[in-house]
């Protein structure tokens, strides 16, 4: 999902977009390549973090990649299971941002 995400975060740099990442790799040198590689620019957290805290187990994700879209109230809008179709991510991202931007102008 890589290069669709990169693109996602070019081409919405000016909208209230983020991506946030988790990865499960071990090896941090191994992992350190493949954000350099991969040209991965956004917050990529580890899942196992310190202190034992473990994000699969506090999301309940089942597999990798698990997809959220969260829209701007902090709302769990869709989860994908397994890489999303990317028309239909984009369809679905572009409907969160236009309710996003509707609810950031100001009331006449």
């Amino acid at each position: 999902m890589y290069p669709h995400e990169r693109s996602l975060v070019k081409k919405l740099g000016d909208k209230p977009f983020a991506l946030v990442g988790v990865n499960s790799d071990d090896d941090l040198e191994a992992l350190k390549k493949v954000l350099e590689t991969e040209q991965i620019t956004w917050r990529s957290f580890r899942n196992n973090q310190e202190g034992g805290q473990v994000v699969s187990k506090d999301w309940n994700i089942q597999g990798w990649p698990t997809v959220f879209l969260i829209d701007h109230k902090g709302v769990i809008r869709q989860k994908y299971i397994g890489a999303p179709e990317e028309e239909k991510l984009d369809t679905a991202i572009e409907k969160l941002l236009e309710a996003a931007e509707k609810d950031a102008k100001p009331a006449k």
